[in-house]
């Protein structure tokens, strides 16, 4: 299992490599990667989700465990965001620390995460519906708290963005899919599926072409960026692991997939929001990019730790 983990996520790697190569080629310019995000964000990654949802068999106990796991991943990141900002809050008039604390939490559980819990768990289609579940939960996070935390302002949070954004309205589309078994001829269910795998390549290669532009000097001299890969790779999975290893309420494949998807490295949606919010722009490229190629090493490692 630790073999087809590691091959999974050096795989990720070799695409990042590959988007890194075309851009100091010049066959493809760091520009193309906002076109390129915006069709991840719009096409790609609701095909995923839609995708995720009419793979899997409807039955009322199925629902129950998406739910449960919806609730569960929704509590442990608002536990760990109240965990660091008791420890922190003192200190966000620099922003690095606010950066660091979204960092901490919020992690890529859908591009990244999906192929990685789908290949620990080949044959349960449930596990890819709990990453897009996983998604929405930490998009309702993403434009509240962790808006706040970027911002240090209770003005930018938006209520609006965390309900109406891609991923939750793919997410209502899916659901009456789902729950009224609804099929596709095999084209259109044939198309979706194509679009999903296409999610994990995109995303590695958009990151790939980001790293091309960077200083490399700058990337990982930064004692700041490590201890938020500390916080995201090592700190959040171990976090997770304690508090869902007793709940008696959810079996062992959901506890699993909790643990598993927190290991996933920080999100580029940090890197959008520090953009939007022109705030320690390239420090949060530099968390997104570090806690990406660490990953590489850190999951397998944590997987075998926690078991």
């Amino acid at each position: 299992m630790v073999k087809i983990l590691f091959s999974t996520v050096m795989i990720m790697l070799v695409y990042m490599c590959i988007g890194f190569i075309m851009c100091k080629a010049k066959k493809v310019k760091v520009s193309h990667a906002k076109s390129m995000s915006a069709i991840l964000l719009y096409i790609l990654g609701p095909a995923m989700i839609i995708n995720s949802f009419i793979q899997l068999e409807y039955s009322g106990d199925n629902l129950i465990k998406i739910a449960k796991y919806f609730a569960v991943s929704l509590t442990i990141q608002l536990i760990a965001f109240g965990i660091i900002y008791i420890i922190l809050h003192k200190k966000y008039e620099d922003s690095k620390y606010r950066i660091l604390s979204v960092g901490a939490v919020l992690g890529n559980v859908g591009y990244l995460g999906m192929p990685i819990i789908a290949s620990i768990f080949p044959n349960e289609s449930i596990v890819l519906c709990y990453s897009s579940i996983n998604v929405m939960s930490m998009n309702l996070i993403v434009f509240t708290i962790g808006t706040f935390l970027i911002t240090n302002d209770k003005q930018f949070i938006s209520v609006k963005s965390a309900i109406f954004n891609p991923t939750t309205i793919s997410i209502l589309i899916s659901l009456p899919l789902f729950i009224f078994n609804v099929s596709f001829p095999d084209i259109i269910m044939e198309s979706i599926s194509l679009l999903a795998k296409m999610v994990t390549p995109f995303c590695m290669f958009v990151l790939g072409m980001r790293l091309a532009e960077a200083e490399f000097k700058k990337i990982f001299t930064r004692p700041f960026v490590y201890v938020t890969c500390l916080l995201k790779l090592v700190i959040f999975p171990v976090l997770a692991f304690v508090l869902v290893t007793w709940l008696p309420f959810i079996d062992n494949i959901t506890k699993t997939s909790v643990v598993v998807l927190a290991m996933v490295p920080s999100g580029a949606i940090i890197e959008s929001l520090a953009e939007l919010h022109e705030c320690e722009q390239e420090f949060a490229a530099n968390v997104v990019l570090v806690t990406t190629i660490l990953s590489v090493l850190t999951i397998p490692v944590m997987y075998i730790l926690l078991g």
